[in-house]
């Protein structure tokens, strides 16, 4: 009998889940919602629609709980207003204000908001109804980074945010990172947002990229389903405000912030700040990490954002969703 159900439309998104599902005590499944999640995760037991809705086959799976980790289509499926249903993010992006966006679309459909920190969790309490149960969980995907050791291997992980929904720096940037790198003595994880691998303008972008990767014995294309192992393998991160920011907070690693952005927006200053990324300004960061005043900053803004950061997210979540199938 499935009790706790996931829900999801994109194969990354899996990732939260997988997170936190180690933990789950009770019977748990997931039900893909679009296409593109079918099949996509090894880790998670699947319930298989064959031909039936998506009410018809929440329907017959008949769980107490229904857990969503994205914002789209608010009350589309019954089980929005028919069960229980607990929202947690598949990403927590420093620069988007997502948590907004989850208020206004979902401030009918949730009973329980689980929330990244206390940055988001305030603006949950200001924005949803009194009956909705806030709780601050910490970001589950990146437990297994928390006092996670630096590989020291001169490898610099390049994950910036998506063109068409973040308005990110990829398009922008990722010709030039290339050339910044290529046949140098550093590896780099060349990492686009999944939806910048099969959505204009991005995707011919990540096509003259992967092209030219393969002549590039330095460059992998960094195609896994999601960032877990390329995060630990990483001793430099290179982004702009993604969700992958934050994961990366909880590592002492320095990490770049690109400014180069598609859209009308600035970047919460976190890390080391530059419209583009050079060899010196790499090679500084690796030698002797990041100057003081770009740790203190570090440090300020990390606390800003009020997330647990004991490897325990996981687990904090798991318990609140179990605490729904009571």
């Amino acid at each position: 009998m499935t009790i706790v159900l996931y829900t999801f439309d994109r194969a990354f998104m899996r990732k939260t889940y997988e997170a936190i599902d180690r933990h789950v005590d009770v019977d748990a499944a997931y039900l893909a919602l679009g296409p593109e999640a079918r099949g996509c995760s090894t880790a998670l037991r699947e319930v298989r629609r064959e031909g039936r809705s998506v009410d018809e086959a929440v329907t017959d799976v008949d769980p107490d709980v229904v857990v969503r980790n994205h914002t789209l289509r608010p009350g589309a499926f019954g089980f929005d207003s028919e069960r229980t249903v607990v929202h947690i993010r598949h990403g927590a992006s420093v620069g988007r204000d997502e948590a907004s966006v989850t208020v206004e679309r979902l401030g009918d459909v949730v009973d329980v908001a689980l929330a990244p920190g206390e940055r988001w969790a305030a603006r949950y309490r200001d924005g949803f109804p009194e009956d909705v149960t806030v709780a601050v969980v910490g970001i589950p995907e990146a437990d297994h980074l928390v006092h996670s050791d630096p590989p020291r291997d001169r490898r610099v992980l390049y994950a910036p945010t998506n063109h068409n929904y973040g308005s990110g720096s990829y398009v922008q940037t990722a010709e030039h990172v290339l050339d910044t790198f290529a046949d140098t003595d550093y590896e780099l994880l060349f990492r686009p947002h999944p939806m910048d691998r099969i959505e204009e303008p991005g995707k011919s972008v990540t096509e003259r990229c992967r092209s030219r990767i393969d002549d590039l014995p330095n460059v992998t294309f960094d195609d896994s389903g999601t960032p877990a192992e390329s995060l630990r393998a990483a001793d430099i991160l290179v982004s702009d405000y993604s969700g992958i920011v934050t994961e990366w907070l909880h590592t002492d690693r320095p990490f770049v912030q690109l400014t180069d952005l598609a859209g009308d927006r600035s970047v919460p200053r976190a890390g080391t700040v530059t419209d583009s990324v050079s060899l010196a300004l790499v090679d500084d960061l690796y030698d002797h990490g990041p100057p003081p005043e770009v740790r203190d900053r570090r440090d300020r803004f990390r606390a800003s954002l009020g997330i647990p950061m004991d490897g325990q997210a996981g687990e904090r979540a798991a318990t609140h969703i179990q605490t729904c199938t009571e």
